[in-house]
């Protein structure tokens, strides 16, 4: 398969699963949790006029927009839990969160086994 087809493809399948209601539901919730109160925080202290809103808020949104901060890692990891605990028979999008974990898992395992195979055949030189 050519490299832009099987690109196109993986890129129709990211956007089935992320654009599925019930994820798009989950990533939302989950993106309050993570991120949301901050901002709502932010404009109640701005409207209100309370300093320490808008100080809170304003700290943890500037520790957000760090390059190193693990956020988008947490959002997207707690909105699949809350898939799975929301929809449990949810077999589509459970079921290619799945496949793509197998996916990924295999192409980890090759890939160790590969510089495994690399690094003994520098050793042996």
């Amino acid at each position: 398969m050519k490299r832009s087809t099987r690109l196109k493809f993986l890129i129709k399948k990211i956007l089935l699963l992320v654009l599925n209601p019930r994820f798009l539901l989950c990533f939302g919730l989950a993106w309050i949790i993570t991120n949301g109160w901050s901002y709502i925080l932010f404009a109640i202290g701005t409207l209100a006029n309370i300093r320490w809103m808008i100080a809170v808020s304003g700290a943890y949104m500037t520790f957000l927009w760090f390059p190193f901060t693990p956020e988008k890692i947490i959002t997207l990891t707690l909105s699949i839990a809350l898939l799975r605990w929301l929809f449990p028979h949810d077999e589509y999008t459970l079921g290619q969160l799945r496949r793509m974990y197998r996916n990924a898992k295999k192409k980890h395992k090759a890939r160790k086994q590969k510089n495994k195979a690399t690094d003994e055949v520098a050793a042996n030189e």
